[in-house]
Order: structure tokens, then C-alpha cells, then sequence
């Protein structure tokens, strides 16, 4: 078994490594507020933040804050999100989400993350986005790049969020949550690819290195 010493070690080193490489990284959700990012996050389930950022500002324009959102109509908004896939759960999901602002927060995104977790559609990987990209507060968001790094690394053996989350939080400072998450996601995109990891060039310490990735 793993020291909590060791994994502390690893994941400090692992994103000390990642910050050196690709230096502070950002959201890359085209937002201007809260609200939009918590819609965009929304819809980005299964969809390719590049793809999101082309539908938003149509969407932002049409409907620019959670009281326009929560009085939509449905079938306008599936139109709207109909390029995105899942539209209909989509629209559901964030009109669900726009009303339950409007009427249980007084039209301000809540910031904790049990009142986030309790919106239409929000799980907690979109609370954590929102935690630390909109409010500034500690949030450790966990994606499939996540996963698969954070498994490779050798840091966690696991593709639970939950579980990963908490290895985590409990091992890496809170300040490093929210910037871990993005470099991992950056390098998993870049690099460390599902299918074809380009480990001639990776200088992370993988477990699977000598296996296969």
C-alpha cells in the first residue's frame, strides 16, 4: 500500500512537472460570468469544449441571464443545442438549472458544492469547475484525462471521481486543485492520449511505462 507521504511526493512532482511544461492554464470554456460557465459546463457532457464554445454565444446572446434561461422555451433552446448531441437532456438540464436559481438562490450561482450538486445536471466534476474557475475556491474537477493520468502515474488504481477525487484532496494542497486538474487535462490532450500515448516525450514517472499505457 501506497504512503500518504509517497503519493503527496508524486503528485506535487507530477504537477510541478506539468506546470514547467505547459506553464498557468485556463478554463477553456468561453465564459463571462458565472452563469455561463455553468451552462457551458453543463454542456460539455460528452462534447468537446471546442464544439460548446461555438453554440454559447448564440445561446448567451439569446438568453443573457438565468431569468431568461428559466422562462425559454424548450424547443427553441433543443434547436439551439441540437449540434451538441444530447440536446434534450441538455435543454432540460439547463433550463431545470436557470429556474432553480431563479427561484432557490435568488438568481446568483450558489458556491458551495452541495448546493451546486443539487441543480439539474450538475454532478460533482461540474461543481468543482465552477468552485475553482468562477468563485475561486478549492474545487478538484475529475474527466476521463484525469482519470487515465492519475492511473498511469500510479498515483491511484481506480477510475471512480469520487475515490480519485479523494486521494486528491486528501494528498495536494487545496491551492493546487483547481490548476492540477487543468494540466492534467492539458497534457491528456496533448500527450498522454487514450488510444496512442506519446511517451518519448512525457517526462512523468508512469507506472505503465515499461507495460503498455
Amino acid at each position: 500500500m501506497k504512503s500518504s507521504r509517497w503519493t503527496a511526493k508524486l503528485l506535487l512532482e507530477t504537477k510541478s512537472k506539468l506546470f514547467e511544461r505547459y506553464g498557468p492554464q485556463e478554463c477553456p470554456l468561453r465564459h463571462e460570468s458565472p452563469f455561463q460557465l455553468l451552462v457551458a459546463v453543463i454542456l460539455s457532457a460528452q462534447c468537446t469544449d471546442k464544439k460548446v464554445n461555438t453554440v454559447t454565444p448564440i445561446l448567451f446572446e439569446r438568453y443573457p441571464d438565468f431569468a431568461s434561461l428559466a422562462e425559454a422555451d424548450s424547443v427553441v433552446v433543443e434547436k439551439d443545442l441540437r449540434p451538441l448531441g444530447l440536446f434534450r437532456a441538455k435543454t432540460a438540464s439547463v433550463i431545470g438549472s436557470a429556474r432553480e436559481i431563479a427561484s432557490r438562490f435568488q438568481g446568483e450561482v450558489p458556491k458551495t458544492l452541495e448546493e451546486l450538486v443539487s441543480l439539474p445536471g450538475v454532478g460533482r466534476k461540474t461543481a468543482n469547475v465552477i468552485l475553482g474557475n468562477a468563485f475561486g475556491k478549492p474545487g478538484f474537477p475529475v474527466d476521463t484525462h484525469v482519470i487515465r493520468l492519475l492511473n498511469r502515474i500510479g498515483v491511484v488504481d481506480t477510475k471512480t471521481p469520487e475515490k480519485i477525487e479523494k486521494v486528491v484532496n486528501e494528498n495536494l494542497p487545496p491551492e493546487h486543485w483547481t490548476d492540477f486538474s487543468h494540466l492534467l487535462i492539458t497534457h491528456g490532450r496533448q500527450c498522454c492520449k487514450a488510444s496512442k500515448p506519446d511517451c518519448a516525450n512525457c517526462d512523468l514517472r508512469c507506472a505503465a511505462r515499461n507495460t503498455n499505457c
